[in-house]
């Protein structure tokens, strides 16, 4: 009797130790997911800031929209999500929110076509991206 206990109980832990693999193995997209969020993210703010107007808006919107959706996409084929990610996310989203805006509306006001700002502020927008993938890789 004792011998089938410790048997069903090495199968569990073989059965535990794989689906942990399996979901680790599953869930390297974050990494990516973040990458191309912030590095989309700077290549966004350059356009906007340094083409002028109206034609830096409009292309970078319009990759702007186009990551997004591919972002959407990628994100809706993915299988597995790890404990925790919707609430990550929404710290990166937030933290990205209020550096966008402050280099957006403050280079647009002051600062149009100036690269001292504008590279800068586009590094400095991409952080959140590049940070949440830091940390997404090391986990």
């Amino acid at each position: 009797m004792a011998e089938y206990a410790s048997q069903e109980a090495a199968a569990a832990l073989d059965r535990a130790q794989m689906l942990s693999s399996k979901v680790r193995k599953g869930t390297r997209w974050y990494v990516w997911y973040y990458l191309v969020f912030g590095c989309a993210t700077a290549i966004q703010v350059l356009f906007t800031g340094l083409l002028g107007r109206p034609h830096g808006v409009a292309i970078g919107s319009g990759l702007w929209c186009a990551t997004i959706v591919g972002l959407s996409v990628y994100v809706a084929r993915q299988r597995v999500a790890r404990r925790g990610f919707g609430w990550r996310l929404g710290v990166m989203i937030a933290s990205w929110g209020l550096l966008y805006s402050a280099v957006l509306v403050l280079g647009l006001m002051w600062f149009q076509g100036a690269p001292a700002w504008w590279v800068p502020g586009a590094l400095v927008v991409a952080l959140p991206g590049l940070i949440s993938a830091y940390l997404e890789a090391r986990r």
